[in-house]
């Protein structure tokens, strides 16, 4: 039996979810919102940076992970960060939550701006050891979604993808979708092989996505 591109994450061994745990557990604090490369804090520790299109999730899903209600802001408009979000995870990382994109409403020149800015740190960014690629597990990997794995292909950070929302779907669904999304990253050289599969409201692959984050060298 051959095994499966990109297969979901295993299940973290005690030793390792405990690490996620506790430095999920820990202080969390917001950093600064930044909009220019200029004004990116000290690159003095690992970080983790988390993309995704509007409307994906990703303030839920950041929320879920540090176990805080508000930490990361929901909007119901889309592309409404239009910085770049810092976030210390306790004195050893930093969690980056970068602006969404696929937005359709904001005005070009704001667009622009984002994404130089997105370019400018997903190059330029030495301490970033992962980026996690939110997908929507109703909607697989998009067009729009194809733009930012390759500018990761490009500046040579290894990504993770992240299906959100997988309680939305029914299991025919979600192993439909799969197969969209792993035949999307066989294009991809710096796609990380595992796939994590999660739900905000669920709490499923939370655990899992914690300590990967926590495991990171």
């Amino acid at each position: 039996m051959t095994s499966l591109p990109f297969p979901l994450s295993p299940e973290p061994d005690e030793a390792s979810r405990e690490a996620g745990r506790l430095l999920f557990a820990g202080p969390c604090d917001f950093v600064k919102g930044v909009t220019t490369m200029e004004a990116l804090p000290p690159a003095d520790r690992i970080e983790v940076c988390f993309a995704g299109r509007s409307n994906v999730g990703k303030s839920s899903l950041i929320n879920a992970l540090t176990g805080r209600k508000a930490l990361a802001r929901a909007s119901n408009t889309p592309g409404r960060t239009q910085e770049i979000n810092y976030f210390a995870l306790g004195p050893s990382r930093y969690l980056v939550d970068l602006p969404g994109y696929g937005y359709a409403e904001a005005p070009k020149p704001i667009v622009e701006r984002w994404q130089r800015l997105l370019k400018g740190y997903l190059a330029g960014r030495q301490t970033l050891r992962r980026a996690f690629v939110l997908i929507d597990t109703r909607h697989g990997v998009k067009s729009v979604d194809e733009e930012i794995l390759t500018l990761l292909d490009r500046s040579a950070v290894t990504f993770q993808v992240v299906m959100t929302k997988a309680d939305k779907v029914n299991q025919a669904e979600r192993e439909a979708v799969l197969d969209q999304v792993r035949g999307a990253l066989k294009k991809h050289p710096a796609a990380y092989p595992e796939l994590v599969m999660t739900s905000s409201e669920k709490g499923m692959g939370i655990e899992t996505l914690r300590t990967i984050v926590a495991t990171l060298g």
